[in-house]
């Protein structure tokens, strides 16, 4: 089994940056695909971005340019860089691990979530 505990969110002025950690126990993550979805009020859960096994990368139209993914094996971390933040950035951020993805966009895709971590943008 995998453990995933999100940590590095907080409140932050719009145009400000924060950078969302996810730290995996149980095992490595060097042969799993790691997704970042996040959680609006009275929202569904929606893609953010991913990064395969294999390190695809891919984001949502909406962050494009201004989050990047990207993940330490040897600390068994995955990491989001958000830059240039929004209001509409506001959510409950979810790391998500999984070994048998086809769509890595698709959160029912994922087998390991974290417990997530509140980002709140000001305007």
């Amino acid at each position: 089994q995998v453990q995933l505990v999100e940590s590095g969110g907080g409140l932050v002025q719009a145009g400000g940056s924060l950078r969302l950690s996810c730290a995996a126990s149980g095992r490595t993550l060097s042969s799993y695909a790691m997704g970042w979805f996040r959680q609006a009020p009275g929202k569904e859960r929606e893609f953010v971005a991913a990064i395969s096994w294999r390190d695809s990368i891919y984001y949502a139209d909406s962050v494009k340019g201004r989050f990047t993914i990207s993940r330490d094996n040897a600390k068994n971390t995955v990491y989001l860089q958000m830059n240039g933040l929004k209001p509409e950035d506001t959510a409950v951020y979810y790391c998500a691990a999984g070994t048998t993805i086809v769509r890595v966009t698709t959160a029912s895709q994922y087998r390991y979530w974290g417990q997530g971590t509140q980002v709140t943008v000001s305007s």
